[in-house]
């Protein structure tokens, strides 16, 4: 495993993290996930990331198990808040963030986390009350740094301007060979303000793993075959997608890579990349992740992956 430095903090993370969206406390059976926990460590994975809303506090719930009795410091731990939750609760806040704070803290068993993160951006709420808000979690020590999901740049550097509050050190956008909004504004307005990027998706919800053949039925046990993890896959489950990904295979064959590999290799060359978020079902698919790790692509490479996704890249 190697690491890189979060944002403008003091947070060294791991390139392959483990996230819990879809898969922990909810669709995954506990004893899987613990499998998939205990592996990540074996690997050198030190950054867990879920958010409140996973599996309506499931997903806490379950690191919080999962990661009770490991040493405190040998981790790094990110949630988040936005989305409603079962008690009705959503937004920005400062009673929201108070509130849905301490709910996920108790549900993880622990006393902070290293990263409180903004799951969107809240229109209903004026941007210095959250602001504020969420200083005031770092200054209870709740909270070590404060990132985002999904802002625009206007948004990011609205906030960057607020004086004395704390400043974001992580963004968490989607990001992927076929998903590259981040490009034009995103990584540049990062990089001038001390924040790096968390990814997600960067495998396109597994579409990029080329497991998926187009006009074909999804494999039996796969998150494509699964009813709830299947319906967030969206236009990744298109045909054209999947044979635009098809043509990535003899790139990949040709490096001696797996498809996830070739394609985490992809996101893990931005040099404001901190660390790329998989979702793992098995602990099987964590090690072949990982094998992403140290890999640079060449100016040609690149070119033809360019080339093979020409039409299918976007939203």
């Amino acid at each position: 495993m190697l690491y890189r430095r979060l944002g403008a903090s003091d947070l060294v993370v791991s390139e392959i993290s483990l996230g819990s969206w879809l898969t922990y406390g909810a669709a995954v059976d506990n004893d899987r996930g613990l499998a998939c926990v205990r592996r990540a460590f074996e690997v050198g994975i030190n950054f867990f990331d879920t958010a409140n809303v996973y599996g309506g506090g499931g997903a806490e719930t379950f690191l919080g198990e999962a990661l009770s009795g490991v040493d405190r410091d040998s981790y790094i731990l990110g949630t988040k808040a936005y989305f409603p939750m079962p008690d009705g609760g959503k937004g920005l806040s400062t009673a929201q963030i108070h509130k849905q704070a301490d709910a996920s803290l108790k549900r993880l068993r622990t006393d902070y986390v290293d990263l409180y993160q903004c799951h969107r951006y809240d229109v209903d709420t004026p941007l210095e009350e959250t602001m504020e808000a969420l200083t005031d979690l770092v200054k209870q020590g709740k909270a070590r740094y404060l990132g985002f999901s999904e802002w625009t740049a206007e948004q990011i550097e609205a906030a960057m301007a607020i004086p004395g509050v704390e400043r974001f050190v992580s963004s968490q956008p989607e990001y992927s060979i076929l998903y590259r909004k981040i490009e034009p504004e995103i990584l540049d307005v990062c990089a001038r303000n001390g924040i790096s990027q968390i990814v997600w998706s960067p495998l396109a919800q597994g579409a990029l793993t080329g497991k998926y053949k187009p006009g074909v039925r999804p494999p039996a046990g796969s998150r494509a075959a699964h009813e709830s993890m299947g319906a967030w896959m969206g236009r990744w489950r298109d045909d054209e997608v999947l044979e635009a990904v098809q043509r990535l295979r003899p790139i990949a064959d040709g490096l001696g890579l797996s498809m996830a590999q070739l394609a985490l290799a992809w996101v893990l060359r931005q040099p404001n990349l901190a660390s790329a978020i998989i979702g793992a079902s098995r602990p099987e698919q964590i090690d072949d992740n990982v094998g992403a790790v140290g890999v640079t692509l060449d100016a040609d490479v690149l070119a033809a992956i360019d080339k093979a996704v020409d039409g299918v890249v976007g939203p």
